[in-house]
Order: structure tokens, then C-alpha cells, then sequence
């Protein structure tokens, strides 16, 4: 093997290597313009445009992730003050519920309280109409009793008693009584 490349090498050394081959200069140059012009017009033409487009694309599919990811963060955070929203409602609305069971039980028990002073008050008013009935009617009761004394006392004596007399017996009657 090592004998063939090194028969190949000294052939291409040989002044006709490129007649061997059969390369017809003024082809080979002809060929080489028509392929730079074909590598240069594909690249203007065909490839400039194809990276162009392909960078284009790569970019978009670059900004959809990061929005994606943007996206998916807004969510994760949109989700979190959702949730801490809803914590803090639900706070609050067991805070107002616990103010208004101690409101609802201190209102019970200021009504208890109103009753019960409504109802000494009255049991108060009861006592002092009682007390004003009982101060009346001993009034009368001490009028006809010093009466009927004042009465028995002329119908046994027989004798028609003046003011004074009258006013004395009486004095002495419900003095008697009272004691």
C-alpha cells in the first residue's frame, strides 16, 4: 500500500501528471469561473436568503420561549397572589365572623342586661305603687277608724264633741293603734 501512494506521488511529480488526467486548461479555468459564479450566485441568491430565513426562524422560536417562560412565570405569580388573595379573604372573613359572634354575645348580653334593669325597674315601680296604695289606704283606714272611735265614743257618752275633743280622741285612737 505504501508503495502505490508512493508510486502516486512520484507520478505527480512527473511534468505530464495533469495530461494524464486529460485537464484541458482552458476547460478547467472555464469550469472554475462557471463554479465560482454558481458558488457566488447560490450564495447571494440561494443561501444568503435560506440563513436569513433560518435566523429568522430561530429567533422567533427564541422569543416564544422566553415568552413562554415569561408566560409560565406570570402564571406561577398570577396563581401565588391568587392564592394569597384568597388566604387573606378567608382571614378575613373568619375575623368578621369571630367579631360578630363576640358582637352577637355581647349584644345578647347587654339586652340581658337592659332586661333585667327593665325588669328592676319595674319590680321597683310595683313596690313603690304598692307602698303608695298601703300609705293610702292606711290614710283612710286611719279616717274611718278615728271616725267610727270619734262615733262610738259620742254615741256612749251621750254628749256632742266639739272639734277638739274629736281631734283628742283620734289622737289617742291611732296613737293606741300604731303602738
Amino acid at each position: 500500500m505504501i508503495s502505490i501512494i508512493a508510486a502516486a506521488g512520484t507520478e505527480a511529480a512527473s511534468p505530464g501528471f495533469l495530461e494524464t488526467f486529460g485537464v484541458n486548461w482552458p476547460f478547467f479555468i472555464a469550469q472554475l469561473v462557471n463554479f465560482i459564479i454558481v458558488l457566488f450566485v447560490l450564495k447571494k441568491f440561494a443561501f444568503a436568503p435560506i440563513q436569513e430565513m433560518l435566523e429568522q426562524r430561530r429567533k422567533r422560536i427564541a422569543e416564544g420561549e422566553d415568552k413562554l417562560k415569561r408566560i409560565e412565570q406570570q402564571l406561577a405569580d398570577s396563581e401565588q397572589r391568587t392564592q394569597e388573595a384568597i388566604d387573606k379573604a378567608n382571614a378575613d372573613a373568619a375575623r368578621l365572623i369571630n367579631e360578630a359572634k363576640e358582637s352577637a354575645s355581647s349584644l345578647t348580653e347587654k339586652k340581658a342586661q337592659e332586661a333585667i334593669a327593665s325588669a328592676q325597674a319595674i319590680l321597683a315601680k310595683a313596690e313603690e305603687a304598692a307602698k303608695a296604695e298601703r300609705k293610702t289606704m292606711t290614710a283612710e283606714l286611719k279616717k274611718e277608724f278615728g271616725r267610727l272611735v270619734t262615733a262610738t265614743t259620742a254615741t256612749v257618752t251621750g254628749k256632742v264633741l266639739n272639734d277638739d275633743d274629736q281631734k283628742r280622741i283620734n289622737e289617742e285612737a291611732l296613737s293606741s293603734v300604731e303602738g
